[in-house]
């Protein structure tokens, strides 16, 4: 590749060994949610365990495979009030939701 296409593509996003990197990382995040699920830890352990690792795959989905990690800075500050809107939200609701351990059948 000439210097001027690769500093298009560098220009444009990642490469194939970034995205599969990323990849690899997403599945072994994904074999850690599934192995926690099947084990016999703490609740609240788990769900935080679980929020977190999902919070993490997602901030990669978003930043890798949306190319939001090779935009403009202005772009990113657009879109992250509405991550904190959707996380007070969740913050907002989650009493809510914490009711369920008590409907369950004894």
């Amino acid at each position: 590749m000439s210097d001027h296409n690769q500093a298009v593509a560098h220009q444009v996003g990642g490469t194939i060994k970034s995205f599969s990197v990323v990849w690899v990382i997403l599945l072994v995040l994904t074999a850690v949610e599934v192995f926690l699920a099947y084990e016999q830890v703490p609740l609240l352990i788990m769900l935080t365990s679980l929020m977190g690792l999902s919070v993490i795959k997602a901030a990669m989905i978003i930043a890798y495979f949306m190319h939001l990690k090779f935009e403009r800075f202005s772009l990113f500050m657009t879109l992250f009030p509405m991550l904190v809107l959707c996380i007070v939200l969740m913050l907002i609701f989650m009493p809510d939701a914490s009711r369920a351990f008590t409907m369950r059948p004894q």
